[in-house]
């Protein structure tokens, strides 16, 4: 574990990871690290937590004012069954076997996880050789589970389909998770096992010594690495070049969210797809969340062409809406109450980028990781650490290694007697009236590291101000107990970071 690198440990006294947020640049001490990882994406943080098992100094450095503030926010939040990544590439090889670990990370980590299925609609016997070709991909990746159903099976399992459908290719593998919850528990298990987060943090230059070893600088701290994970999505080719390790091109493509209320969120039981294509990827789904939702989306928008950057936001609404309803033609679009929108980091290769720079020796790019990367992302981190070792780093295992992580929402039963009048239980006092959130679950969410005192970092862990009322009414009291937890006043508590939200009248969401 990193924590053993800096002080050893015995029994279950272990040494914590420290979050450094707003560091004043003093004098000039260097921070040591056998590892810098740029990026708390769900990929960064995959690595970090991978390599916590290690008795190694890790260290991840990120941009933003938390973990999961990228596409690891914006995304559909399901894991693939790794039927449609192409045999052969390292999608095809890394969602599969990606998504056979979450498993035991949501037993480990209980960030919400569970395998609903998915569903690929094909609307004629053309059509239907598409799915035909998916299965035998699908195979050729190790994916098991998958069958095609005809008209009535498939209406047996999911009524609310178009009745028009021909068929369907079932996957039983595919399953949702909440995208950041999960990056988040990534991160705080790293950093109970010994992994520094650097949040607030923009990496500005990257030097190299004599040695061989990397001076990563931001405008307030450096820190010396024998090895850098370059996870930095959108901008990996941008970090990369700081090196000359920049041997291919991002190219973000725009998605795009609808978000409807938990009414709809009981249409579908099984995530919905329309058949992939080269140009729009897996298309316009229709999903359930993790949490009871229904979701539309995503696009696909290379925002960059001129007939693209001109769509309007209704444009665009009416595009999902209409694709929706293709699919699942049932559900009320009146009960949309979020949007969001995330870039993809699309590569120049159409692969995923995992590999020590040919040009700089124990520099590691893991860049163009779009769909399916949640879905591959603990296969990623095994990767990664195997390319790491294969570079010279040592991985002797910790003893100590802790891979629990407790749930901070405590789901509720019907027999929850919580209220938002009883203030004396924090564990009944319920602050979020749509999502039932209490006091005592958003104290815990202010307790656990990565502490991000700010009502979007208390959203994203407990979900207050996540339901109908998008946190017209809970907001304020989340920001009562941030400012009587931390101390900070109410005026300087951040109410949201900056977002991307297609409605007009709606904040944006994670």
């Amino acid at each position: 574990c990193a924590a053993c690198a800096a002080a050893p440990c015995s029994g279950n006294n272990r040494n914590t990871g420290i979050v450094f947020t707003e560091v004043e640049r003093g004098d000039n001490t260097v921070h040591d690290y056998d590892v810098v990882i740029i990026g708390a994406g769900l990929i960064g943080c995959s690595i970090a937590r991978e390599l916590s098992k290690y008795t190694l100094r890790a260290a991840v450095v990120e941009k933003a004012d938390d973990v999961a503030e990228g596409a690891s926010k914006a995304n559909s939040g399901i894991v693939h069954g790794g039927y449609t990544a192409r045999s052969g590439t390292l999608k095809g090889q890394l969602a599969h076997r990606g998504n056979q670990m979450f498993d035991q990370l949501e037993r480990d980590l209980h960030f919400g996880f569970r395998r609903c299925g998915s569903l690929v609609l094909a609307f004629s016997e053309e059509e239907q050789k598409t799915l035909e070709a998916l299965v035998a991909n699908g195979r050729r990746n190790g994916v098991k589970g998958l069958s095609i159903l005809d008209r009535n099976q498939v209406l047996e399992v999911e009524p609310s389909v178009n009745p028009e459908v021909h068929s369907a290719l079932y996957c039983s593998e595919a399953g949702i998770t909440s995208p950041y919850e999960y990056t988040i528990a990534l991160a705080e298990n790293a950093i109970l096992n010994g992994v520094d987060a650097w949040l607030s943090h923009e990496v500005v230059d990257i030097q190299r010594t004599a040695s061989g070893d990397f001076v990563v600088r931001t405008p307030r701290a450096d820190l010396r690495a024998h090895y850098v994970v370059n996870c930095a999505g959108i901008t990996a080719d941008t970090v990369a070049a700081m090196v000359g390790a920049n041997n291919f091109r991002i190219t973000p493509r725009k998605g795009e969210y609808l978000v409807l209320d938990h009414s709809q969120g009981r249409l579908v039981r099984h995530v919905v797809f329309p058949l992939p294509s080269e140009k729009r990827g897996k298309g316009i789904l229709v999903s359930p969340t993790f949490w009871g939702n229904l979701l539309l989306g995503p696009t696909a928008r290379d925002v960059h062409v001129a007939a693209e950057g001109r769509k309007t936001n209704t444009e665009v609404i009416r595009s999902i809406l209409s694709q929706s309803k293709h699919s699942v033609p049932n559900f009320d679009a009146s009960h949309v109450i979020t949007s969001y929108s995330g870039l993809r980091a699309r590569s120049d290769r159409g692969d995923f980028i995992i590999e020590e720079s040919s040009r700089v020796p124990r520099f590691i790019n893991v860049c163009g990781i779009d769909s399916p990367g949640l879905t591959s992302s603990p296969a990623v981190a095994q990767r990664v650490a195997g390319l790491l070792a294969g570079a010279g780093l040592s991985l002797a295992p910790c003893p100590n290694f802790r891979p629990q992580r407790p749930p901070i929402i405590q789901p509720k039963s019907s027999a929850f007697k919580g209220s938002v009048l009883t203030t004396d239980n924090p564990s009944s006092h319920v602050i979020c009236r749509c999502e039932r959130i209490t006091e005592a679950e958003i104290i815990d969410a202010l307790s656990r590291p990565p502490v991000v005192p700010t009502v979007d970092g208390v959203r994203k862990r407990a979900r207050a101000g996540l339901g109908f009322c998008q946190g017209k009414y809970c907001e304020p009291r989340v920001v009562e107990i941030i400012s009587r937890v931390t101390g900070v006043p109410q005026a300087r508590i951040s109410r949201r970071s900056k977002g991307s939200s297609v409605l007009p009248h709606q904040r944006p969401t994670p």
